[in-house]
Protein backbone atom coordinates (compact mmCIF):
# COMPACT_ATOMS: atom_id res chain seq x y z
CA UNK A 1 0.00 0.00 0.00
CA UNK A 2 2.99 2.48 1.13
CA UNK A 3 4.10 1.71 -2.97
CA UNK A 4 1.01 2.42 -4.32
CA UNK A 5 0.62 5.85 -2.43
CA UNK A 6 4.38 6.68 -3.32
CA UNK A 7 3.92 6.19 -6.64
CA UNK A 8 0.58 8.14 -6.93
CA UNK A 9 2.55 10.85 -4.97
CA UNK A 10 5.47 11.02 -7.80
CA UNK A 11 2.51 11.13 -10.39
CA UNK A 12 0.83 13.83 -9.08
CA UNK A 13 4.09 15.65 -8.36
CA UNK A 14 4.38 15.32 -12.60
CA UNK A 15 1.35 16.29 -13.61
CA UNK A 16 1.52 19.44 -11.27
CA UNK A 17 4.62 20.51 -12.75
CA UNK A 18 3.93 19.89 -16.21
CA UNK A 19 0.80 21.99 -15.37
CA UNK A 20 2.89 25.01 -14.65
CA UNK A 21 5.29 24.34 -17.56
CA UNK A 22 2.86 24.44 -20.15
CA UNK A 23 1.02 27.52 -18.51
CA UNK A 24 4.56 29.44 -19.39
CA UNK A 25 4.31 28.28 -22.90
CA UNK A 26 0.58 29.08 -23.34
CA UNK A 27 1.08 32.45 -21.88
CA UNK A 28 3.97 33.32 -24.17
CA UNK A 29 2.17 31.92 -27.43
CA UNK A 30 -1.37 33.21 -26.40
CA UNK A 31 0.62 36.90 -26.57
CA UNK A 32 1.74 35.70 -29.88
CA UNK A 33 -1.76 35.01 -30.89
CA UNK A 34 -3.97 37.58 -29.76
CA UNK A 35 -1.57 40.31 -31.07
CA UNK A 36 -1.78 38.19 -34.32
CA UNK A 37 -5.49 38.35 -34.75
CA UNK A 38 -5.48 42.40 -33.27
CA UNK A 39 -3.35 43.00 -36.17
CA UNK A 40 -5.53 41.22 -38.75
CA UNK A 41 -2.77 38.14 -39.54
CA UNK A 42 -3.99 34.75 -40.64
CA UNK A 43 -3.02 32.40 -37.60
CA UNK A 44 -2.52 28.59 -39.20
CA UNK A 45 -1.17 26.56 -35.69
CA UNK A 46 -1.71 27.35 -32.13
CA UNK A 47 0.72 24.34 -30.43
CA UNK A 48 2.35 23.44 -27.41
CA UNK A 49 5.66 20.97 -28.05
CA UNK A 50 7.67 20.98 -30.87
CA UNK A 51 7.30 17.91 -33.85
CA UNK A 52 4.46 16.39 -35.02
CA UNK A 53 1.48 16.85 -33.16
CA UNK A 54 0.02 13.68 -31.07
CA UNK A 55 -3.33 15.69 -30.80
CA UNK A 56 -4.81 18.69 -33.19
CA UNK A 57 -8.53 20.02 -33.61
CA UNK A 58 -9.50 22.61 -35.91
CA UNK A 59 -11.55 25.61 -34.53
CA UNK A 60 -12.21 28.73 -36.57
CA UNK A 61 -9.42 28.13 -39.16
CA UNK A 62 -7.10 27.68 -36.46
CA UNK A 63 -5.35 23.85 -36.05
CA UNK A 64 -5.05 23.76 -31.80
CA UNK A 65 -2.59 20.63 -31.11
CA UNK A 66 0.15 18.91 -28.85
CA UNK A 67 3.53 17.95 -29.68
CA UNK A 68 5.55 15.01 -29.09
CA UNK A 69 8.65 17.18 -28.42
CA UNK A 70 8.00 18.47 -24.49
CA UNK A 71 9.71 21.85 -25.12
CA UNK A 72 8.27 24.97 -25.78
CA UNK A 73 5.13 25.80 -28.43
CA UNK A 74 4.16 28.14 -31.13
CA UNK A 75 1.42 29.96 -33.20
CA UNK A 76 2.03 29.56 -36.75
CA UNK A 77 2.26 33.04 -38.83
CA UNK A 78 2.59 32.47 -42.50
CA UNK A 79 3.17 36.00 -42.94
CA UNK A 80 5.88 36.38 -40.74
CA UNK A 81 8.89 34.82 -41.85
CA UNK A 82 8.30 31.38 -42.18
CA UNK A 83 9.69 28.67 -39.66
CA UNK A 84 8.98 24.95 -41.55
CA UNK A 85 11.73 23.39 -39.32
CA UNK A 86 9.58 24.15 -35.93
CA UNK A 87 6.40 24.77 -37.39
CA UNK A 88 5.91 22.21 -40.17
CA UNK A 89 5.03 23.13 -43.48
CA UNK A 90 2.97 26.19 -45.00
CA UNK A 91 -0.67 24.76 -45.41
CA UNK A 92 -2.11 28.12 -46.60
CA UNK A 93 -2.91 27.75 -50.56
CA UNK A 94 -4.44 31.24 -50.62
CA UNK A 95 -1.48 34.21 -51.52
CA UNK A 96 -1.50 35.94 -48.13
CA UNK A 97 -1.31 40.19 -48.28
CA UNK A 98 2.03 41.24 -46.87
CA UNK A 99 2.25 42.61 -43.34
CA UNK A 100 3.58 46.46 -41.98
CA UNK A 101 7.19 46.04 -40.15
CA UNK A 102 5.26 47.92 -37.50
CA UNK A 103 2.35 44.88 -36.73
CA UNK A 104 5.54 42.31 -37.35
CA UNK A 105 7.04 43.78 -34.40
CA UNK A 106 4.09 43.97 -32.14
CA UNK A 107 3.10 40.55 -32.69
CA UNK A 108 7.08 39.55 -31.79
CA UNK A 109 6.93 41.68 -28.99
CA UNK A 110 3.74 40.44 -27.39
CA UNK A 111 4.90 36.88 -26.31
CA UNK A 112 7.88 38.48 -24.42
CA UNK A 113 5.34 40.97 -22.93
CA UNK A 114 3.10 38.18 -21.89
CA UNK A 115 5.62 36.62 -19.88
CA UNK A 116 6.76 39.13 -18.62
CA UNK A 117 3.24 39.64 -17.22
CA UNK A 118 2.86 36.45 -15.68
CA UNK A 119 6.27 36.72 -13.60
CA UNK A 120 4.88 40.21 -12.35
CA UNK A 121 0.94 38.19 -11.35
CA UNK A 122 3.66 35.47 -9.78
CA UNK A 123 5.75 38.27 -7.64
CA UNK A 124 2.39 39.67 -6.27
CA UNK A 125 1.58 36.08 -5.06
CA UNK A 126 4.54 35.72 -3.46
CA UNK A 127 4.18 38.67 -2.05
CA UNK A 128 1.28 37.86 -0.64
CA UNK A 129 1.64 34.07 0.12
CA UNK A 130 5.68 34.48 1.20
CA UNK A 131 8.75 32.95 0.16
CA UNK A 132 10.78 30.58 2.61
CA UNK A 133 14.34 32.06 3.20
CA UNK A 134 16.95 29.86 4.76
CA UNK A 135 19.60 30.65 7.05
CA UNK A 136 22.37 31.06 4.07
CA UNK A 137 20.42 32.95 2.02
CA UNK A 138 19.95 36.20 4.24
CA UNK A 139 23.54 36.13 6.06
CA UNK A 140 27.02 37.25 4.77
CA UNK A 141 28.79 35.85 7.61
CA UNK A 142 31.55 32.59 7.25
CA UNK A 143 30.29 29.89 9.17
CA UNK A 144 32.70 27.12 7.95
CA UNK A 145 35.96 27.11 6.34
CA UNK A 146 37.86 23.93 5.08
CA UNK A 147 40.68 22.74 6.78
CA UNK A 148 43.81 23.26 3.39
CA UNK A 149 41.13 25.33 1.03
CA UNK A 150 42.13 28.23 -0.71
CA UNK A 151 40.44 30.08 1.54
CA UNK A 152 42.23 28.76 5.31
CA UNK A 153 45.33 29.16 3.17
CA UNK A 154 44.42 32.87 2.70
CA UNK A 155 43.48 33.38 6.08
CA UNK A 156 39.42 33.79 6.13
CA UNK A 157 37.64 33.06 9.54
CA UNK A 158 34.75 31.79 10.60
CA UNK A 159 32.59 34.58 11.83
CA UNK A 160 33.99 36.95 9.02
CA UNK A 161 31.54 38.51 7.40
CA UNK A 162 32.17 38.99 3.77
CA UNK A 163 31.50 43.06 2.27
CA UNK A 164 32.54 42.46 -1.11
CA UNK A 165 34.43 40.11 -3.75
CA UNK A 166 36.32 41.05 -6.27
CA UNK A 167 34.59 45.16 -5.79
CA UNK A 168 31.20 43.46 -5.84
CA UNK A 169 29.11 43.95 -2.85
CA UNK A 170 27.27 40.65 -1.42
CA UNK A 171 24.03 40.22 0.00
CA UNK A 172 24.22 36.63 0.98
CA UNK A 173 25.79 33.65 0.62
CA UNK A 174 22.80 31.71 -1.83
CA UNK A 175 20.32 34.71 -3.18
CA UNK A 176 20.19 34.91 -6.89
CA UNK A 177 22.09 38.04 -7.09
CA UNK A 178 25.04 39.60 -5.25
CA UNK A 179 25.96 36.53 -3.16
CA UNK A 180 28.87 35.00 -2.30
CA UNK A 181 28.54 31.55 -4.25
CA UNK A 182 27.82 33.91 -7.72
CA UNK A 183 30.53 36.08 -7.10
CA UNK A 184 33.21 33.82 -6.87
CA UNK A 185 31.91 31.46 -9.47
CA UNK A 186 32.17 34.08 -12.27
CA UNK A 187 34.95 35.72 -11.31
CA UNK A 188 37.39 36.52 -13.86
CA UNK A 189 40.43 36.17 -12.18
CA UNK A 190 42.65 33.37 -10.88
CA UNK A 191 42.82 35.57 -7.40
CA UNK A 192 39.67 36.49 -5.86
CA UNK A 193 39.91 39.87 -3.55
CA UNK A 194 38.11 39.38 -0.56
CA UNK A 195 36.82 41.98 1.40
CA UNK A 196 35.55 40.99 5.28
CA UNK A 197 34.97 42.64 8.07
CA UNK A 198 36.15 40.72 11.10
CA UNK A 199 35.56 41.19 14.79
CA UNK A 200 37.84 43.19 16.54
CA UNK A 201 39.95 43.29 13.38
CA UNK A 202 37.91 45.75 10.85
CA UNK A 203 38.03 45.38 7.16
CA UNK A 204 40.41 43.55 5.69
CA UNK A 205 41.23 42.66 2.16
CA UNK A 206 42.40 38.77 1.61
CA UNK A 207 43.14 37.86 -2.00
CA UNK A 208 42.18 34.02 -2.24
CA UNK A 209 43.76 31.88 -4.83
CA UNK A 210 40.79 29.63 -6.12
CA UNK A 211 40.77 26.05 -7.18
CA UNK A 212 38.68 23.94 -9.46
CA UNK A 213 38.19 20.30 -9.34
CA UNK A 214 40.97 18.02 -11.08
CA UNK A 215 39.94 16.09 -14.17
CA UNK A 216 39.50 12.70 -13.42
CA UNK A 217 42.23 10.51 -15.48
CA UNK A 218 40.64 7.32 -15.29
CA UNK A 219 37.07 8.30 -16.16
CA UNK A 220 35.35 7.69 -19.61
CA UNK A 221 35.99 9.53 -22.37
CA UNK A 222 32.03 10.09 -22.54
CA UNK A 223 31.09 11.16 -19.54
CA UNK A 224 32.15 14.53 -20.80
CA UNK A 225 29.40 14.76 -22.37
CA UNK A 226 27.15 14.49 -19.69
CA UNK A 227 29.50 16.98 -17.81
CA UNK A 228 29.59 20.30 -17.20
CA UNK A 229 32.56 22.31 -16.33
CA UNK A 230 33.53 22.53 -12.94
CA UNK A 231 33.48 25.52 -10.95
CA UNK A 232 35.98 27.25 -9.03
CA UNK A 233 35.81 27.12 -5.53
CA UNK A 234 37.23 28.47 -2.29
CA UNK A 235 36.04 26.31 0.35
CA UNK A 236 33.73 28.27 2.37
CA UNK A 237 30.39 27.87 2.79
CA UNK A 238 27.91 30.44 5.05
CA UNK A 239 26.57 30.04 8.69
CA UNK A 240 24.16 27.66 8.91
CA UNK A 241 23.19 25.82 12.62
CA UNK A 242 22.55 22.56 12.37
CA UNK A 243 18.79 21.25 12.07
CA UNK A 244 18.15 17.68 12.90
CA UNK A 245 15.41 15.79 10.63
CA UNK A 246 15.33 12.47 11.63
CA UNK A 247 17.09 10.55 14.73
CA UNK A 248 18.01 6.72 14.96
CA UNK A 249 15.77 5.38 17.52
CA UNK A 250 17.64 4.05 20.13
CA UNK A 251 20.54 5.99 19.76
CA UNK A 252 22.22 8.54 22.05
CA UNK A 253 20.09 11.73 20.41
CA UNK A 254 17.01 9.58 20.80
CA UNK A 255 17.56 8.64 24.24
CA UNK A 256 18.70 12.05 25.05
CA UNK A 257 15.53 13.65 23.63
CA UNK A 258 16.28 14.73 20.72
CA UNK A 259 13.79 15.28 18.29
CA UNK A 260 13.11 16.33 14.58
CA UNK A 261 13.58 20.14 13.89
CA UNK A 262 15.77 20.35 16.86
CA UNK A 263 18.51 22.85 16.12
CA UNK A 264 21.70 22.32 17.41
CA UNK A 265 23.10 25.94 18.32
CA UNK A 266 26.15 24.87 20.39
CA UNK A 267 28.41 22.17 21.83
CA UNK A 268 29.95 22.27 25.10
CA UNK A 269 29.39 26.39 24.68
CA UNK A 270 31.16 26.47 20.84
CA UNK A 271 28.53 28.06 18.62
CA UNK A 272 27.82 25.80 15.63
CA UNK A 273 28.12 28.47 13.00
CA UNK A 274 29.34 25.96 10.54
CA UNK A 275 26.45 23.61 10.15
CA UNK A 276 26.20 19.94 9.69
CA UNK A 277 30.44 19.89 8.83
CA UNK A 278 31.41 21.71 11.73
CA UNK A 279 29.65 19.34 14.53
CA UNK A 280 30.72 15.97 12.70
CA UNK A 281 34.09 17.66 13.00
CA UNK A 282 33.57 18.38 17.15
CA UNK A 283 31.93 14.99 17.11
CA UNK A 284 35.01 13.25 15.92
CA UNK A 285 36.86 14.77 18.00
CA UNK A 286 35.58 14.34 21.33
CA UNK A 287 34.53 10.57 21.03
CA UNK A 288 35.01 9.43 24.63
CA UNK A 289 33.32 12.56 25.95
CA UNK A 290 29.81 13.59 27.32
CA UNK A 291 28.53 16.66 25.29
CA UNK A 292 26.62 19.35 26.39
CA UNK A 293 24.16 20.38 23.29
CA UNK A 294 22.28 23.49 23.33
CA UNK A 295 18.90 23.18 21.57
CA UNK A 296 16.16 25.63 20.40
CA UNK A 297 12.89 23.72 19.80
CA UNK A 298 9.88 25.91 19.16
CA UNK A 299 11.49 28.99 19.79
CA UNK A 300 12.37 27.63 22.83
CA UNK A 301 16.13 26.71 24.53
CA UNK A 302 17.03 23.74 26.34
CA UNK A 303 20.26 21.47 26.95
CA UNK A 304 20.52 17.94 26.89
CA UNK A 305 23.45 15.97 27.22
CA UNK A 306 24.30 13.38 25.08
CA UNK A 307 27.27 11.05 24.90
CA UNK A 308 28.45 9.45 21.23
CA UNK A 309 28.76 5.83 20.56
CA UNK A 310 29.15 2.94 18.27
CA UNK A 311 25.90 1.31 17.06
CA UNK A 312 25.34 -1.92 18.61
CA UNK A 313 24.95 -3.66 15.10
CA UNK A 314 27.92 -2.74 12.97
CA UNK A 315 30.66 -4.01 10.67
CA UNK A 316 33.74 -5.12 12.65
CA UNK A 317 35.97 -2.13 11.31
CA UNK A 318 33.14 0.28 12.45
CA UNK A 319 35.37 2.37 14.95
CA UNK A 320 33.19 6.10 14.72
CA UNK A 321 30.83 7.13 17.41
CA UNK A 322 28.19 9.12 16.54
CA UNK A 323 24.86 10.93 17.92
CA UNK A 324 22.54 8.79 16.19
CA UNK A 325 21.10 11.18 14.14
CA UNK A 326 20.15 9.39 10.84
CA UNK A 327 18.89 12.86 8.96
CA UNK A 328 19.65 16.55 8.75
CA UNK A 329 17.02 19.76 7.48
CA UNK A 330 20.17 20.96 5.20
CA UNK A 331 17.68 23.58 4.23
CA UNK A 332 17.99 24.59 8.16
CA UNK A 333 15.75 26.52 9.84
CA UNK A 334 13.52 29.16 7.46
CA UNK A 335 11.23 32.11 7.38
CA UNK A 336 8.76 33.40 5.52
CA UNK A 337 9.99 36.80 3.78
CA UNK A 338 7.54 38.80 1.69
CA UNK A 339 9.52 40.50 -0.98
CA UNK A 340 8.21 43.25 -3.45
CA UNK A 341 7.13 42.75 -7.11
CA UNK A 342 9.32 45.17 -7.92
CA UNK A 343 12.78 43.54 -6.07
CA UNK A 344 11.33 40.13 -7.53
CA UNK A 345 11.26 41.16 -11.34
CA UNK A 346 14.53 43.52 -10.66
CA UNK A 347 16.29 40.23 -9.09
CA UNK A 348 15.23 37.99 -11.92
CA UNK A 349 16.28 40.45 -14.53
CA UNK A 350 19.68 41.18 -13.14
CA UNK A 351 20.39 37.72 -12.67
CA UNK A 352 19.67 36.81 -15.85
CA UNK A 353 21.84 39.93 -17.70
CA UNK A 354 24.91 38.85 -15.27
CA UNK A 355 24.35 35.17 -16.18
CA UNK A 356 24.56 35.94 -20.22
CA UNK A 357 27.50 38.54 -18.88
CA UNK A 358 29.33 35.74 -17.56
CA UNK A 359 28.91 33.16 -20.43
CA UNK A 360 30.21 35.97 -22.99
CA UNK A 361 33.22 36.43 -20.81
CA UNK A 362 36.29 33.76 -21.74
CA UNK A 363 37.68 34.21 -18.23
CA UNK A 364 34.47 33.40 -16.29
CA UNK A 365 33.84 29.87 -15.71
CA UNK A 366 30.18 30.14 -16.51
CA UNK A 367 29.53 28.34 -19.95
CA UNK A 368 26.43 28.23 -21.97
CA UNK A 369 26.65 24.35 -20.52
CA UNK A 370 25.69 25.75 -16.92
CA UNK A 371 22.11 26.52 -18.87
CA UNK A 372 19.41 24.12 -18.67
CA UNK A 373 16.81 22.51 -20.79
CA UNK A 374 13.62 21.77 -20.10
CA UNK A 375 14.34 18.14 -18.29
CA UNK A 376 16.67 20.77 -16.04
CA UNK A 377 13.59 22.75 -15.60
CA UNK A 378 11.42 19.73 -15.28
CA UNK A 379 13.77 18.75 -12.45
CA UNK A 380 14.24 21.87 -10.16
CA UNK A 381 9.97 22.18 -10.59
CA UNK A 382 9.79 19.14 -9.08
CA UNK A 383 12.27 19.08 -6.45
CA UNK A 384 10.25 22.13 -5.71
CA UNK A 385 7.01 20.28 -5.19
CA UNK A 386 8.53 18.18 -3.31
CA UNK A 387 9.38 20.68 -0.58
CA UNK A 388 7.31 21.55 2.51
CA UNK A 389 7.21 24.76 1.09
CA UNK A 390 6.69 23.56 -2.49
CA UNK A 391 3.85 25.94 -4.10
CA UNK A 392 5.80 29.57 -2.97
CA UNK A 393 9.12 28.03 -3.76
CA UNK A 394 7.09 26.88 -6.97
CA UNK A 395 5.94 30.60 -7.44
CA UNK A 396 8.90 32.00 -6.57
CA UNK A 397 10.83 30.10 -9.19
CA UNK A 398 8.46 30.61 -11.81
CA UNK A 399 9.34 34.35 -11.26
CA UNK A 400 12.44 33.91 -12.23
CA UNK A 401 11.87 31.73 -15.28
CA UNK A 402 9.48 33.85 -16.62
CA UNK A 403 11.79 36.87 -17.09
CA UNK A 404 14.41 34.76 -18.26
CA UNK A 405 12.15 33.38 -20.61
CA UNK A 406 11.00 37.23 -22.30
CA UNK A 407 14.93 37.99 -21.65
CA UNK A 408 16.51 35.11 -23.69
CA UNK A 409 13.06 35.93 -26.49
CA UNK A 410 14.15 39.32 -26.88
CA UNK A 411 18.22 38.51 -27.55
CA UNK A 412 18.45 39.49 -31.40
CA UNK A 413 18.72 35.57 -32.92
CA UNK A 414 16.37 34.45 -35.30
CA UNK A 415 13.93 32.39 -34.86
CA UNK A 416 13.77 34.24 -31.24
CA UNK A 417 11.83 37.22 -30.63
CA UNK A 418 13.61 39.85 -30.81
CA UNK A 419 15.29 38.43 -34.46
CA UNK A 420 11.84 38.74 -35.91
CA UNK A 421 11.67 42.33 -33.99
CA UNK A 422 15.41 43.13 -35.52
CA UNK A 423 14.46 42.10 -39.15
CA UNK A 424 10.95 44.15 -39.19
CA UNK A 425 13.40 46.99 -38.12
CA UNK A 426 15.77 46.30 -41.06
CA UNK A 427 12.36 45.80 -43.36
CA UNK A 428 11.20 48.85 -41.79
CA UNK A 429 14.94 50.72 -42.85
CA UNK A 430 14.85 49.75 -45.86
CA UNK A 431 11.33 49.92 -47.11
CA UNK A 432 11.00 47.35 -48.95
CA UNK A 433 10.33 43.31 -47.57
CA UNK A 434 13.78 41.64 -46.92
CA UNK A 435 15.29 38.90 -49.18
CA UNK A 436 12.76 35.86 -49.14
CA UNK A 437 15.50 33.42 -49.84
CA UNK A 438 18.28 34.94 -47.94
CA UNK A 439 15.65 34.64 -44.77
CA UNK A 440 14.81 30.80 -45.12
CA UNK A 441 18.28 30.44 -45.10
CA UNK A 442 19.24 32.18 -42.05
CA UNK A 443 16.09 30.82 -40.40
CA UNK A 444 16.82 27.48 -41.19
CA UNK A 445 20.55 27.79 -39.79
CA UNK A 446 19.66 29.72 -36.62
CA UNK A 447 17.11 26.53 -35.93
CA UNK A 448 19.92 23.76 -36.49
CA UNK A 449 21.78 26.01 -33.99
CA UNK A 450 18.55 26.81 -31.32
CA UNK A 451 18.16 22.47 -31.44
CA UNK A 452 21.66 21.73 -31.26
CA UNK A 453 21.92 23.99 -28.03
CA UNK A 454 18.70 22.12 -26.76
CA UNK A 455 20.37 18.87 -27.79
CA UNK A 456 23.40 19.39 -26.07
CA UNK A 457 22.09 20.80 -23.03
CA UNK A 458 19.48 18.13 -22.90
CA UNK A 459 22.76 15.56 -22.69
CA UNK A 460 24.16 17.71 -19.28
CA UNK A 461 20.50 17.34 -17.73
CA UNK A 462 20.80 14.16 -18.26
CA UNK A 463 24.29 13.60 -16.65
CA UNK A 464 22.52 15.84 -13.86
CA UNK A 465 19.68 13.42 -13.57
CA UNK A 466 21.73 10.16 -13.65
CA UNK A 467 24.56 11.54 -11.55
CA UNK A 468 27.55 11.14 -14.43
CA UNK A 469 30.72 12.43 -13.11
CA UNK A 470 29.91 11.77 -9.63
CA UNK A 471 33.15 10.60 -7.92
CA UNK A 472 32.80 7.24 -6.31
CA UNK A 473 35.16 4.72 -4.12
CA UNK A 474 37.68 2.96 -5.95
CA UNK A 475 36.14 -0.09 -4.68
CA UNK A 476 32.80 1.26 -5.80
CA UNK A 477 31.77 -1.58 -8.26
CA UNK A 478 32.97 -4.00 -5.29
CA UNK A 479 31.30 -2.11 -2.77
CA UNK A 480 27.60 -2.41 -5.15
CA UNK A 481 28.15 -6.19 -5.27
CA UNK A 482 28.17 -6.71 -1.06
CA UNK A 483 25.51 -6.77 0.89
CA UNK A 484 23.89 -3.06 2.64
CA UNK A 485 25.89 -2.21 5.59
CA UNK A 486 23.76 -2.87 8.53
CA UNK A 487 24.44 0.00 11.36
CA UNK A 488 21.41 -0.12 14.21
CA UNK A 489 20.84 0.94 17.95
CA UNK A 490 19.54 -1.77 20.03
CA UNK A 491 17.24 -0.60 23.45
CA UNK A 492 19.42 -1.24 26.61
CA UNK A 493 18.00 -3.91 27.88
CA UNK A 494 19.52 -5.74 24.65
CA UNK A 495 23.14 -4.13 24.23
CA UNK A 496 24.98 -6.92 27.24
CA UNK A 497 23.63 -9.87 24.75
CA UNK A 498 25.73 -7.82 21.79
CA UNK A 499 29.20 -9.31 21.60
CA UNK A 500 31.40 -5.77 21.10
Amino acid sequence: MDFVFSSLRVIGIIFMVLMVFNLMIVVHEWGHFLAGRWRGLKIEKFQIWFGKPIWKKEVNGVQYGLGWIPAGGFVALPQMVTMEAIEGENESKEPLPPIKPMDKIIVAFAGPLFSFLLACFFAVVVWVAGKPESEANVTREIGYVLKDSPADKAGLLPGDEIITIDGKPVRSFRAPVDSVIWNIVSSEGDTIDFVVKRPGKGELTLPVKAEKAAADPNAAWWKAIFTRPPFRKVGISGRETPMVAEVEPNGPAAEAGIKANDLILAVDGVPMRGGVLELFEYVESHQDKKLSLEIERAEKHLTVEVTPRLPEIRPKDWVKKDLGISKWDLQGKRKLAYPSPLAQISDAARQMAQTLGAIASPKSDVKAAHLSSFIGIVRVYYNLFEDPYGWQLVLWFSVVLNINLAILNMLPFPVLDGGHIVMATLESIRRRPLNLRVLEVVQSAAVLLLLGLMAFLMLKDTGDLLGVGNKAPADAKKADKQEPIEIKFLPAAERAAVVK
